[in-house]
C-alpha cells in the first residue's frame, strides 16, 4: 500500500500480485560485452544467484576473446564485492575489489531486483524518496551502503530504464552516470518481465554501451542444498 503508484502498476503490470514472497532466484542471460567502442565485442553467457535475506550476488560468466575462453566471476556477499576475469580460467586479466566495487556492486544488486524480481520491491531495506510522473527514485541500504537510483516507467506499467549515479567506472576512476534501458517485455514462469537489457555509462562527450543482455532463463524460490 505504500509504493508509489507507478510501482504498483508495475508490480501488476508483471503479475507479482499474490505470488509466494522472493528469497531467491536465479537468470542466465546470454549477449555480448565490450571494455570499450576501441574493443571487440565478446560473445558471453552468464548465470547468476541472487539471495534476498543477506543481500548475495554470484555471477558466473564464459565469454570469448579473439577466440579464447574467458571466465569471469563476480560476487557480492552482503555489501562485500570482487570481480575476477581470467583467460583460459587461469591467467588474470582483471581483478577489482574495495569500497568503489561494494558500492557499484550495490547498485548492481539493487538493478537486480527491480528489473529482475519485482516482488522484491516491497522490502524495507528500499526507501521511496520522490516521484515525478513515470519516473521514481529510490534508494537501497545495506551493510552501511546506500544507493539511490531514478526508475522510468511507461504507461503500460513497464519499467524501461534504471539509472544510477553510484556506480563507478574503472576506466574513468570516477562515479558516471549508469543505466539500463529495457525492452521487449515476455511472458516466462508466470511473470511478464523484461527480454533485453543494455548496460550504459554516460560519460560527459559520449555515451558507452559496453553490455548487451537477453534473458534465457530465470527461476525464484530455487531449492538450495545446505
Amino acid at each position: 500500500q505504500d509504493l508509489p503508484q507507478p510501482v504498483k502498476r508495475y508490480l501488476r503490470y508483471t503479475g507479482s500480485i499474490g505470488k509466494p514472497k522472493v528469497k531467491n532466484f536465479k537468470i542466465e542471460f546470454v549477449g555480448k560485452i565490450r571494455k570499450d567502442e576501441q574493443s571487440e565485442w565478446m560473445p558471453f553467457t552468464s548465470e547468476q544467484y541472487n539471495f534476498m535475506g543477506t543481500p548475495s550476488r554470484l555471477f558466473f560468466m564464459k565469454a570469448e576473446m579473439k577466440g579464447l575462453p574467458v571466465a569471469g566471476y563476480h560476487s557480492f556477499i552482503n555489501g562485500d564485492a570482487f570481480m575476477d576475469i581470467r583467460l583460459l580460467s587461469l591467467f588474470r586479466v582483471q581483478y577489482q575489489d574495495g569500497k568503489e566495487m561494494d558500492l557499484s556492486e550495490t547498485v548492481t544488486f539493487f538493478n537486480d531486483m527491480c528489473c529482475m524480481a519485482p516482488a522484491t520491491l516491497i522490502d524495507k531495506r528500499i526507501k521511496w524518496l520522490e516521484t515525478d510522473n513515470n519516473r521514481v527514485r529510490a534508494s537501497f541500504t545495506n551493510n552501511n551502503i546506500s544507493i539511490s537510483a531514478w526508475l522510468y516507467f511507461n504507461e503500460k506499467g513497464e519499467l524501461i530504464n534504471f539509472i544510477s549515479e553510484d556506480r563507478y567506472s574503472a576506466d574513468a576512476g570516477k562515479q558516471l552516470p549508469w543505466s539500463t534501458p529495457l525492452k521487449d517485455y515476455q511472458e516466462i514462469n508466470g511473470y511478464k518481465l523484461v527480454g533485453n537489457a543494455e548496460t550504459i555509462y554516460s560519460y560527459p562527450d559520449r555515451d558507452l554501451s559496453y553490455g548487451i543482455f537477453k534473458l534465457s532463463s530465470i527461476e525464484y524460490n530455487i531449492r538450495v542444498l545446505d
